[in-house]
């Protein structure tokens, strides 16, 4: 999977909002498998309309974040979060601004509310998740 920044210039380069929406499913397409032992409530993100679950493991100082999602493009937005979050330290994350972070690719313009607050509430649950491990 690209990393962020390069999925930031991926997408600056498509002026077609429908050719967005491909590419972010592309990029969910992209994502490893997720293990069906954390397809439970533990996982489960809370807000989303869609299903999301969320896994972290943390090791050396770094959290690394697996995801997945039973709709294409809300999977495409937990891909993207995973570039964005995945490989950093419980600061580190704690440290990203995600409306600054997020602000170029223009998605609180192109997402329906429901997309929209299930963004935020798989952000919200990531830096849960950093509190937590950065508390141990």
């Amino acid at each position: 999977m690209p990393d962020f920044e390069n999925i930031r210039a991926d997408f600056a380069f498509l002026d077609d909002w429908d050719d967005r929406y491909k590419y972010l499913i592309d990029l969910g397409r992209g994502l490893a498998p997720y293990p069906d032992a954390q397809r439970d409530e533990a996982h489960k993100v809370k807000g989303c309309a869609s299903q999301v679950w969320l896994h972290a493991t943390h090791e050396s100082d770094v959290i690394t974040f697996q995801g997945d999602s039973d709709a294409h493009i809300v999977k495409g937005l937990v891909a993207l979060l995973i570039a964005l979050y995945s490989g950093k330290s419980p600061t580190d994350i704690s440290g990203i601004d995600p409306a600054a972070a997020l602000k170029p690719f223009d998605l609180d313009d192109h997402l329906t509310p429901q997309r929209s607050n299930g963004l935020h509430a798989m952000v919200k649950r990531i830096r849960e998740i950093a509190a937590e491990r950065a508390a141990r």
